[in-house]
This record gives structure tokens, sequence and C-alpha cells, in this order.
């Protein structure tokens, strides 16, 4: 057969030009006209050009036959099978049971504990009796409202009868605080990172076709290990000092944090402070019962001089507290599909969040080695709360202040 000449890169060039503004008709009657114009082997030579298949091209060319043009319409009258929800009246019913969240559908049906994937539910529903595909599903699932969900973390559990009166004590000692030009920071541990070419969660901008390569498996890396950063937020000032910790997450490391922001950040922001307030959550290294981590804020607040007020929030609330949101969450923003290489590229990385808030952030490494195991006796804590350590009237297993301990040249602070 032979062709007739044509400039094919010229037809490829015109038709991708203009093939966004056309409708499915208006396509296939330009690409009818082109075959042809052509003549002869025209329709396989345009839907070479237009990577359409030759079938379309020959169905504009017939419908430029057509002895009357069709107004108005993409397909002819009756092109096109009708829908399954049409042809099959109970699949979108048989489908709404399988997805619907409280019931879960038939409790005898195997999909009640499988992954509600579209595979999933086109073979349950073709179990029922009902023809359907995976992508009819998807369709089916999208015009009936439903959408991809992940977990939500908001069922808090059981809550403590006095949460609410210990958030109204809180917030009542953050203000009086504030209000005598005190500092008032939110401290806790953000979770653990590995350090080295590991996959990290979220996506970056890459070129097309060219996503970051990083390790299979996630093992730690004998030399670099994983990271602790413990986040000290300053709630009157917006800003935030990290301490990242290449050791374990103990009431040292924590309360060596602090005293790190203290003497770095803390004592010239606030140059006349008698006193500190600490909002904490009620476990982990900074927990309402951990002896240790008492002892050594009690430590603190004799290297430093002020008087240590802390209140923890409430068993079950820790993603209530100002440095999750307000510091934490912005991290984890800013090395979203990062991987974290090295210890410098954590510091820089935290080094480089700010926010439209004005939020600033230091952050050091620590590489300080802080011993498990450390235990307080009986004796030692007796001698803490008959000495130093002073409960609060209201929950004083939660809010209690660390008195420094007296010296002849430097009164005691008043709690």
């Amino acid at each position: 057969m032979t062709l007739p000449a044509v400039d094919a890169d010229a037809m490829v060039a015109r038709l991708s030009m203009i093939r966004a503004h056309l409708d499915e008709r208006a396509w296939r009657l330009l690409l009818g006209a082109e075959a042809k114009a052509l003549g002869r082997g025209g329709i396989t030579v345009v839907a070479a050009a237009s990577g359409g298949h030759p079938d379309t091209v020959a169905q504009g060319v017939r419908e430029l036959d057509y002895p009357e043009p069709i107004p108005g319409r993409v397909r002819r009258p009756g092109a096109g099978r009708p829908g399954l929800a049409r042809t099959d009246p109970g699949l979108l019913a048989a489908l709404d049971a399988l997805v619907e969240p409280e019931s879960r559908g038939d409790p005898m049906c195997s999909l009640r504990w499988t992954t509600k994937s579209t595979a999933n539910l086109a073979a349950a529903l073709a179990l029922q009796g009902h023809r359907v595909s995976a992508r009819t599903v998807a369709k089916l699932l999208k015009e009936s409202g439903y959408s991809l969900q992940s977990n939500v973390k908001t069922a808090q559990g059981k809550q403590h009868p006095d949460r609410d009166a210990q958030f109204a004590y809180l917030n009542d000692q953050v203000s009086a605080f504030q209000d005598s030009g005190d500092p008032v920071i939110s401290v806790d541990t953000k979770k653990k990172e590995l350090i080295g070419n590991y996959a990290a969660a979220g996506r970056e901008w890459e070129p097309a076709g060219q996503p970051r390569r990083v390790n299979v498996h996630d093992f730690a890396d004998p030399a670099l290990g994983k990271v602790a950063p413990y986040g000290v937020y300053d709630i009157t000032t917006n800003t935030g000092w990290v301490n990242v910790g290449t050791d374990a997450d103990t009431a040292q490391f924590a309360v060596a944090s602090i005293r790190r922001w203290w003497t770095t950040l803390g004592a010239d922001t606030y140059p006349n402070a008698g006193r500190l307030l600490i909002t904490a959550d009620s476990g982990g290294s900074n927990g309402s019962r951990l002896r240790l981590w008492k002892t050594e804020v009690a430590e603190l607040a004799t290297t430093t001089g002020l008087a240590i007020t802390v209140c923890h929030l409430p068993p079950g609330t820790s993603k209530w507290n100002k440095i999750e949101h307000r510091l934490f969450s912005a991290i984890s923003r800013n090395w979203r599909g990062r991987p974290l290489e090295s210890h410098e590229v954590v510091i820089e990385t935290i080094r480089a969040v700010t926010t439209t808030t004005g939020l600033s952030v230091h952050a050091e490494l620590d590489t300080t080695t802080y011993p498990r195991g450390i235990r307080i006796s009986n004796n030692d804590i007796a001698t803490l709360e008959a000495g130093q350590l002073h409960r609060h009237d209201f929950h004083g297993d939660w809010n209690y202040t660390l008195n420094p301990v007296e010296s002849p040249t430097r009164p005691q602070q008043p709690t």
C-alpha cells in the first residue's frame, strides 16, 4: 500500500496543540477531516500521529459523511453502554452496605476482616451476584460521596474527671507567670528518628521520574543510630530550642535540654526572672510520677536560682501540649520526604524551620551519654519532699514547685 506524502511531525505538533480544546466529537471530526484530506491510507497515518485508535478516526470519517449533522451531541443517539447503576438497581445498595462505617456490612461477610480496597469490594459484590470491576467500584464510590480516608486521632479514651479543671488551673498559672514577665515553656521529646538514607514520610518536588533512592530496609545504622529531639518551646516569645540527643531519652536528658535552653537563650531573654513555669506531659522522660525528673529539676532550680513550677497535662491529652502543634508539627513539615542522612541534616533542617506566625528555632547536637536505670530511693525523695518540693493544693501530683536551695548570697524564691 502506497501512503500519501505527509509531514508527520507537523501533523503531530498540530494535533497536540488543539487536542485539549476539543470535546470527544469535535476531536473525532478533526481526525476524520485529516484522514479524508490525505485520501487512501489516511486513517492509518492520522491514527499514528494522534495516538488514537484507527476505529476512532474511521468513525470521524463516517460522521463527516452523515447526511445531517447531529447538533449539540458528543455521541450519536443511543451510543454508549448504560451504566451498571441502571442495569443493576441493587448494586449501589449492596456497595453501600459493604463500606458503611458502623455495621461494616454483613457480619458473616469475609470482607469485614479485610482491607476495603476496590478489588476486595468488587470481589465481595461478585459473590452477591453483581458483576462489577474494581474501576467501576471506585467510580461508584466517588459518585456516592466516599473518598480514601486515613485514621484520625480524636478518640481520647477514658477521661480523668479533673481534666478540664487541670487545664483551667494550668491556664491560670500561665497567665500569672506571663503577667509578671517570667518565662513559660512547653517541653516534650519528639518521636525518635533513624539517621541514614531511609525512607521519610511525605513527598518532595523532584524531577519527573527521578524519585530519591533510599534503602529498602530500615535497619538502624550501628554508627549513626537514632536521635531523640527534645524540644523547649517558649510560649511567650514564640521561639523553639531543640536538643538533639544521640543517647537515651531519660529524665537527665530532659532536664539537661532545659538547662541548655536556659543558658543559651532563656537567661538572656529573661534577665530579671525569678521563676520558671514548665508545662509537660504526664508521661515520658518528664512524667509526673518520675522521681528522677523531680530530682533533676530540683538541681536545676538550685543551679539557676529559679523557683521552677511544673504543671503536667492530664493523662491522655499529650496532643494538647503547645509544643506539639506550635513547634513539632512545623519541624515535621520541614523535613517531610527528606531522608535524615546525618546529624548535620537534622540540625540544619530544624534550624531552618519558620512559620507565618514568626516562629524561630535553634537546635544543637547533644552527644552526651545518659545512663539508664538510675533509681531514687525513698529516703532521697522524702528529703526532697521535706525541703525543695512544694506540692500545690490542687492536684499536687500534677502541680508542684521546686525551690532553689537557700544560700547566704541568694534568698529563696517565692513559690
